[in-house]
Order: structure tokens, then sequence, then C-alpha cells
């Protein structure tokens, strides 16, 4: 997966996720609403084959975008582990 950064700002940012889908895109954005400084987190796919999600980050200004993308980056990975080792448990 690859990040383009189009625009960041203090409060703004917003970027394409080259080689994410659907799936990704919703956990990144459901996890990045958690964030009470988050007042816009949204992505869109133009085409539905060949799109690449472009992601849109706004906050109220007491966090950087890219901290609270980070922060979410993180969350997620931490949450992937725990339900790895919940399903190796499970076999």
């Amino acid at each position: 997966m690859e990040l383009k950064v189009y625009e960041h700002t203090k409060k703004r940012m917003v970027f394409e996720l080259v080689g994410a889908d659907h799936t990704f895109c919703n956990a990144l954005k459901k996890e990045l609403w958690k964030d009470g400084a988050v007042r816009a987190a949204a992505y869109r796919i133009e085409h539905p084959l060949i799109g690449i999600p472009k992601f849109i980050i706004e906050t109220n200004g007491q966090k950087d975008a890219k901290t609270v993308l980070r922060a979410a980056a993180s969350r997620l990975k931490k949450h992937n582990k725990d339900f790895l080792s919940l399903f190796k448990k499970a076999k």
C-alpha cells in the first residue's frame, strides 16, 4: 500500500491509498472517527474497478491531521494483532 499526500495542513489532510480497497478504508474511517479531534473522515473511490481510494481528514485543530492518521493506523494494527492471537487460540 502506498500513501500519496495531496494536501497537508495542521487541520486537514487529503491523500490517496494506492493498493487499498473498501475493506481497509472502512476500517480506517471508523477508527478515525473514534478520535474526538476528528471533525471529518471520509473517502471515495471514483471507479469501482480501477479507482484509488481518496481520503480526507479534518480535525478541530487540537491535533495535527497526520498525528490522528498515525494513531488510527496504530490502533488498527493492534486490533489486528489481538484478533490474530484470538484466532490462533480458537484452533
